[in-house]
């Protein structure tokens, strides 16, 4: 892991309701007038959309019923009248009757690095009820896809830097791995050093409000997943009065440095992988993983860490499977409930010496095919996350910090907390030490919490609440497991978001829903 994310993955694999002034717009078209407001961009031009780009993620055309676009904006906002990006942008029109359009629903899928124009088509089945009011709207971010991406090094090169030891246990270990970073580096600032210092979240803010000017809405009606919530929130404390209804599943903890942020990862890792082992010991003679308890499991997953380390096994197409790809793997399927069972098949081959499955779904959080051509979200995560963040770590910091990681993670401490090696000596200062996200005037924004969420703790629901202000977040808690609740399948949560999207009604403060 190149850097220490605030969410790494792409995406993968709401109780009684209280109506309050946001119904005052439910079943009226939002999207009239903006569309001669001085200043703004002209409407997209609106085509047949092509196979996803290498950037993107390669694969096939998404079909008849998607349009795609490009929308240029600035490249430095404190200069609008100088040189452009193409935004490239992706929509799907309502079903419903247009007298009861509300207007356009603009998708983040988080990463930061994923591409919505990839993302939204393989996810649309779980919005068909949205769609029947709103236009699906998604986005590559700046420095993502299509939208001039950020590139650093080639597809060989990017496999040999994902196999290398992040855990380094030696003084040789280290300089090798700090040699490895700097490599990366360099790539980036040689292929995409103009762009760096513009790719950070207050720009895709902006890019966002110019987004919803070119769709003729007067609201930004959004729904923000993962680092899609933080996103929403630069977005709602620069344009507090442009909210329209918006909704933050898996929500990125806005009062946590990017240092806190991985320790918070270490833990959520950790808490999804307890829940995992446990499952697996209530299943007894079932479960294929060896030990009794949690805790043994666990120490079994460890020791294979350490094993791997020393000596890889057979992984995929030539390539082998080594300590820090099995780390990644394994994060991988704790995203999602459904992962369990493939994360207990791949840690019991990697035992036996096969490491087939845990190395796929390695290349799967890292962007990289079958035919081994890697999307940009690598270089597009490192690149935002840079550009955001002030914090740099030297090495003996880095090394001090670890013992917390460790302390935090056996399986994941070590690997988020060398990671905060990630934008030392990066070219660009980072603009924040945690996102301003304060919002006094916007219009409610439901805010989800999943209680057993890896990559972004539920606690970070909360802070986001409270740090948006009074009246705008409101918070709901999905008790369950996976990353993110609304694609989970949960009906009440499915129920409560649709309810605030489609008719403006806002769920009970703190209301929960439960896992079946």
């Amino acid at each position: 892991m190149p850097t220490a994310p605030r969410i790494t993955a792409v995406a993968a694999l709401a109780a009684a309701l209280l109506c309050t002034g946001a119904c005052s717009d439910a079943g009226k078209d939002t999207s009239r007038g903006r569309e001669n407001a001085p200043g703004a961009p002209a409407a997209p031009t609106w085509k047949p959309c092509p196979a996803p780009s290498a950037a993107q993620g390669a694969g096939q055309a998404p079909g008849k019923d998607w349009e795609c676009a490009t929308l240029d904006v600035p490249v430095d906002y404190a200069e609008p009248g100088g040189d452009t990006l193409p935004l490239a942008l992706i929509r799907a029109k309502a079903t419903g009757p247009k007298s009861a359009r509300i207007g356009s629903l603009v998708f983040n899928f988080g990463g930061p690095g994923g591409s919505g124009v990839a993302s939204l088509p393989g996810a649309a089945k779980e919005y068909t009820a949205l769609r029947t009011r709103y236009d699906l709207v998604s986005f590559d971010p700046r420095g993502v896809g299509r939208s001039a991406p950020v590139l650093c090094e080639s597809d060989a090169q990017l496999d040999r830097y994902y196999a290398a030891d992040n855990t380094p246990a030696t003084p040789a270990e280290e300089q090798a791995y700090l040699a490895g970073i700097k490599t990366y580096r360099d790539g980036c600032v040689r292929n995409s050093g103009k762009l760096l210092p513009h790719v950070g979240t207050e720009n895709a803010a902006r890019d966002l409000d110019r987004l919803r000017q070119a769709l003729g809405d007067e609201k930004l009606h959004y729904f923000g997943i993962s680092y899609g919530t933080e996103l929403g929130g630069v977005y709602a404390h620069l344009f507090p009065k442009n909210v329209g209804r918006a909704v933050f599943d898996a929500v990125v903890d806005p009062t946590k440095t990017s240092e806190e942020g991985a320790l918070g990862q270490a833990k959520g890792f950790q808490l999804a992988l307890g829940n995992f082992e446990q499952d697996c010991v209530d299943r007894g003679d079932a479960c294929r993983l060896q030990g009794s308890t949690a805790k043994e499991i666990d120490a079994n997953i460890v020791k294979l860490q350490k094993a791997l380390a020393a000596k890889p096994v057979e992984g995929v197409g030539g390539r082998q499977l080594t300590a820090s790809a099995a780390t990644n793997g394994i994060a991988y399927a704790l995203y999602s409930k459904e992962g369990w069972p493939l994360l207990e098949q791949g840690l019991d081959e990697a035992e036996g010496g096969q490491g087939q499955l845990l190395l796929v779904m390695s290349d799967a959080l890292n962007g990289r095919d079958a035919k081994g051509t890697y999307n940009n979200i690598g270089a597009a995560n490192t690149a935002i996350n840079c550009a955001d963040s002030k914090e740099r770590f030297t090495l003996e910091q880095t090394k001090a910090k670890l013992p917390a990681f460790r302390a935090a993670s056996a399986v994941f401490g070590d690997f988020l907390g060398w990671g905060l090696l990630g934008c030392t000596d990066w070219p660009v200062k980072g603009a924040f030490d945690t996102p301003d996200v304060s919002a006094p005037g916007a219009a409610p924004i439901v805010v989800i919490g999943n209680t057993g969420d890896p990559a972004t703790p539920y606690e970070g629901a909360r802070k986001m609440v409270e740090r948006l202000g009074p009246g705008v977040g409101v918070e709901l808690t999905y008790k369950g497991e996976g990353h993110g609740a609304y694609n989970s399948g949960n009906a009440c949560v499915q129920k409560a978001v649709d309810a605030y999207l489609l008719n403006g009604k806002v769920p009970a403060a703190k209301a929960v829903c439960t896992a079946a």
